[in-house]
Order: structure tokens, then C-alpha cells, then sequence
């Protein structure tokens, strides 16, 4: 088995059940969290309709997620039973097909338990896993991830409010997600972590004030007589008097304008409460009455984190975090998990990482991570995402892993995924490369770049061809395009050389006057895959990152954008 990559974080395009078997090494990871996609918002029927094993194979695509029952789910249902994955798990897979029958969820089902079971093996024994599904399938997961983890690592079935609500026909508006929280043994890591608290329940409990602040009374003393120093009278109070005993506040529940005295942890339970009630910490009804401790609500860490997640809203459509992609979610919510079950240093994996949340929150808490996705758009986002969080510095932390780094891997991307080889060769020139393959009109991506400092910008159409023949007539219908749609520049990207004619085409484009200075660009600009590769890039003003909100222009004597 090899090894993870020597670099600390590891993003791969490609296949995550191939990556996890060609590039990870077994009880390597610390803590995985997954959101696998399934187009749950197709109808129940259609879902469990009963599908031929001849039916093509639906690419797994981040805009359309869907899996489908076929020869391929077949071939992987068939490698799992016979030995390929463990006797339970090889029953449940069998139970599951009598139950189901041969439809997309049981193919859904299938294809996550062949990665299931790779992610288990590659889980450290301290480790845990989190998986975040809808109820459309959590039923059927939760039944394959008992037959892989075992019944007795299951911990918490955690309820995520993800919207406000959903109004439905003849039923309960569905408003939330379901994450499944498992271990690997019962050796797993875990922090204690604490949600804010509702400003009701401040209001209702934390109903005192001084010059201190806000407080609420809370009992000293803690259920069961003791016979060692917390059952002994203090201060003319006698706890045992009413069945129980001292309970001296912990450390964290002292506010910060009280500093210890040296030695205090060392002092007997009644020598702590005299030095708590000297500090004003005590509150006393009548004296040699039960007394009660002041907790300063600027000391209260919150409610320790409960299975009904209600705090951490979706994004919303203008926030900032907002990337475009649908099945975003909230940095917030990946920090409270990575938090919870994993340290600093840390190795974290997501095996279906989207548009990166889950490694946004890695990189930001100081772990170390690795990513995986099918769709080199999402890895692109990542890539890009990571860039304008961080700064282009970060790019030097992590490696990109199955992407071209030269001619012979371009080919074989194009070959392999045509689609995923435009994409790829957008992102070379910093463009947003169409999420959908259909009604592009020959267009596969666009720049876009600062014309003012007021948020203006100026748009480059790129256009990618990939096949063998190219000709004058492919780049003068990008010259058309340009004009059509009133863009400000067009580029034009080929796998293999260009022509003479294509130059003559480029030189007769025009020029492209920018707004900020009034220096000038070619119109339409062509450029080679290999030339790509060797650092060349189109000549035009600094691009935008893609995906993230553009920021507005600074400019000064000397602009600092180029």
C-alpha cells in the first residue's frame, strides 16, 4: 500500500475509490467526513424503479449527482459479496438487494459500500468518521456502516436544521440533514466543544448583574455523600446534612479577572471554597444557609454541543462564504466536527470534497488533509478557493494530484474525459470554466478581470479544442463570438500546434483598450497547451480568482494588481 504523498495535504482528481486504494495507507487518517451526492430530489418512484443491467453508467458529475443501477454497479455488487469486503458486510449487501431490488438506490447503496469499507481500513484506531446524508438513504447507510464499524462504534445520530422551513404537500416540510458519527474503536479522539447560548436562555438564567457582569447561581454541591474532604462541613453548612456533597467549580468556569493563587490546585476542597468566596465568587442567602456559586456568563463556554444542531445556519444566497455551488456547507458546521474529533497535526480526509469546505476548515484549525472529487471543476474550486483564503503562499502547503503535467497527461485527460480536459485548460489562464457541457456555443469558460475600483469587470471568453485538427475557421468564429456577446477578449487554447492561418486570424483581431490606464491587448489571443504548461499566459490585465467574490480594484501611482 503506498503512502500518503510526502507533502502535509493532498488534493486528487479522480476516481476516490482508486485513490483511496492506490494512494493511502492503511489507519493513516484521523478523521473523515463525507457528504456523498444523491440526487435526492428525485421522486421515491423513480429511485426504487427497477433498471436493466445494460443501462449506461451516469457520470457522477457535481452538478448533477445521481447514481445509477448498471453493468458496472453490478460488476462492484458482485466484487464485495464474493470476497471483497467482510462476511457481514457481504450479507448485508445481499439483504439489501432481496429488500430493494435492482434500482439506482441500491446502486447508490453499493458504491458506498465499497468506499465505506476503504475508508474504514484507512481510519486510524483513535480515528472516527462522519457521514452527512439526507433521509432519502441515511436508513440503508446507517445499516452498512453498523455491518463495517459494528454496532457498539455507532455514537451519534446528529440532526443539522439546515434551512427555516419547506412548505409540502401532505407532508412534514423536510428541513434537515442527518450526519452519522462512528469510531473506530472505542479509543477515539475526542474535545469537549461547546455551542453559543441562545439569547433566550441568557436572558431566563442569567438574570443578575454586578460590576463584574452578567451572572447565574449555581449549586456547590453535587448528588451522593463522600467521606473524604468534600463531605466535611464548611462554613457551618454540612452537605451530607441533605444527601450530598462539595462540588468546587472547575477551572474553566472562573472568570478571567480571577487569577489562582499559587497552589491552589493543591488546596483541600474547603481550603479552594474560602479562596473562591474571598474573591466574591460565593453568594451567600443567609449566612450558614446553603451557599452558591457566581458563574459570570463571561466565563461560560456555552452549551456543550447536542445531537440537534439549530445554530449554524445554511449560506445564504449574498454571503460571502457563498462559492455557487448547491451542496455548499457552512464552514462553521465543518469546524465544530473537525473541533470535536480531531487535534492540530492531525490528518483529515473527504473523499468527496466538492467544493472544499471540509479542507477550508482542516487548513484553517492546522490539520493536515487530503481531498478527493471525480470533477476536476471542483477541484479547480478548491485549488482556487484555498488560493484567495489564504493567499497564493498556500499553494506551496499542498500538492494537486491526477491532473496533466505535461503533454503525454493532457492527452490522456482528453482522451479519457473531454469535458474535464476543457475545464482543466481553462483553469490554466485563471478562468470559470462552464459548470454544464450543453448550449456553451463553443465557449468553455470565462476570465473575468478589474476594469475600474468600483467593481467593474471586463470579460475574456475562452474557448478549448482538444482534437487532433484545428484550423483558422475555429478561432475566427471565437472572434464572432467576442463580438456577439460583447465581451471585451477572447483565448483561444489548442492540444495541438497551431497553424499559420490561426496566427493570421489572431493578428487581424484587434486590440482590447483597458479602462485603467489605456494600455492595449490583443483582441483574441492563441495559445498552445504546451505553451501553457511552460508558464506562458495570456496577455491581458490580472485576472479574478474564479468562484470567489470578486474584490474591487486599489489603485494608487503604482497599481498593485499588476
Amino acid at each position: 500500500m503506498a503512502a500518503l504523498p510526502q507533502l502535509p495535504n493532498a488534493l486528487f482528481y479522480g476516481d476516490n475509490l482508486d485513490v483511496l486504494r492506490e494512494h493511502v495507507a492503511d489507519e493513516s487518517v484521523d478523521l473523515i467526513y463525507l457528504d456523498p451526492p444523491f440526487n435526492s430530489n428525485r421522486s421515491y418512484n423513480v429511485l426504487f424503479k427497477t433498471r436493466s443491467g445494460d443501462d449506461s453508467q451516469a457520470q457522477v458529475e457535481a452538478f448533477d449527482d445521481t447514481w445509477t443501477w448498471s453493468q458496472q454497479a453490478e460488476a462492484l455488487y458482485t466484487e464485495l459479496v464474493q470476497g471483497g469486503a467482510p462476511v457481514k458486510v457481504a450479507d448485508a449487501l445481499e439483504a439489501m438487494r432481496r429488500l430493494l431490488g435492482d434500482n439506482d438506490v441500491l446502486a447508490y447503496i453499493v458504491m458506498m459500500t465499497a468506499r465505506l469499507v476503504e475508508l474504514h481500513r484507512v481510519l486510524r484506531p483513535t480515528g472516527s468518521l462522519y457521514l452527512h446524508c439526507d433521509p432519502t438513504a441515511s436508513h440503508y447507510l446507517k445499516i452498512m456502516l453498523d455491518a463495517i464499524f459494528g454496532p457498539a462504534n455507532f455514537r451519534n445520530e446528529i440532526i443539522w436544521k439546515r434551512t427555516g422551513a419547506h412548505g409540502r404537500a401532505k407532508k412534514w416540510g423536510p428541513i434537515h440533514d442527518v450526519l452519522f458519527f462512528y469510531s473506530r474503536s472505542d479509543a477515539y479522539s475526542w474535545n469537549r466543544t461547546f455551542e453559543d447560548y441562545d439569547e433566550s436562555y441568557v436572558d431566563n438564567y442569567y438574570k443578575s448583574e454586578d460590576e463584574h457582569g452578567r451572572y447565574r447561581l449555581v449549586t456547590l454541591d453535587g448528588p451522593g455523600v463522600r467521606t473524604g474532604a468534600s463531605g466535611q462541613p464548611w462554613r457551618g453548612v454540612d452537605p451530607t446534612d441533605v444527601g450530598r456533597h462539595w462540588e468546587v467549580p472547575p477551572d474553566r468556569a472562573l472568570p478571567d479577572w480571577f487569577e489562582l493563587p499559587e497552589g491552589y490546585s493543591s488546596m483541600t476542597v474547603q481550603g479552594r471554597l474560602d479562596v473562591l468566596d474571598a474573591a466574591g465568587l460565593i453568594y451567600w442567602p443567609t449566612r450558614g444557609t446553603k451557599p452558591q456559586h457566581k458563574r459570570y456568563l463571561d466565563a461560560a463556554a456555552g452549551n456543550p454541543v447536542q445531537d440537534i444542531i439549530t445554530d449554524i445556519r445554511p449560506i445564504s444566497s449574498h454571503a460571502a462564504e457563498r462559492l455557487g455551488y448547491p451542496t455548499q456547507k457552512p464552514l462553521a458546521l465543518l469546524e465544530r466536527v473537525l473541533e470535536a474529533s480531531s487535534n492540530p497535526g492531525d490528518v483529515v480526509l473527504d473523499p468527496f470534497c466538492g467544493c472544499g469546505t471540509a479542507v477550508d476548515a482542516a487548513h484553517k484549525l492546522g490539520r493536515r488533509w487530503v481531498g478527493i472529487d471525480v470533477t476536476y471543476l471542483a477541484v479547480d474550486l478548491i485549488d482556487k478557493r484555498l488560493r484567495a483564503t489564504y493567499g497564493d503562499e498556500a499553494a506551496e502547503t499542498y500538492r494537486v494530484h491526477g491532473i496533466p503535467h505535461d503533454l503525454d497527461g493532457a492527452r490522456a485527460l482528453f482522451a479519457a474525459n473531454p469535458f474535464d480536459f476543457e475545464r482543466w485548460a481553462v483553469s490554466l489562464v485563471d478562468g470559470q470554466p462552464n459548470q454544464k457541457q450543453v448550449g456553451d456555443k463553443g465557449i468553455d469558460g470565462t476570465i473575468r478581470f478589474p476594469t475600474d475600483n468600483k467593481g467593474g469587470m471586463g470579460r475574456a471568453l475562452v474557448s478549448v479544442k482538444g482534437g487532433a485538427t484545428v484550423n483558422p475557421g475555429m478561432v475566427r468564429d471565437l472572434v464572432g463570438t467576442v463580438e456577439q456577446q460583447k465581451a471585451d477578449m477572447g483565448v483561444f487554447i489548442c492540444l495541438s500546434e497551431s497553424t499559420k492561418g490561426m496566427r493570421e486570424v489572431e493578428n487581424a483581431s484587434g486590440s482590447y483598450a483597458w479602462p485603467v490606464d489605456g494600455r492595449t491587448f490583443p483582441k483574441v489571443q492563441l495559445l498552445t497547451v504546451a505553451e501553457l504548461l511552460a508558464g506562458k499566459r495570456p496577455n491581458m490585465p490580472t485576472p479574478f480568482l474564479p468562484y470567489v467574490q470578486a474584490k474591487k480594484l486599489v489603485t494608487d501611482d503604482t497599481p498593485r494588481l499588476f
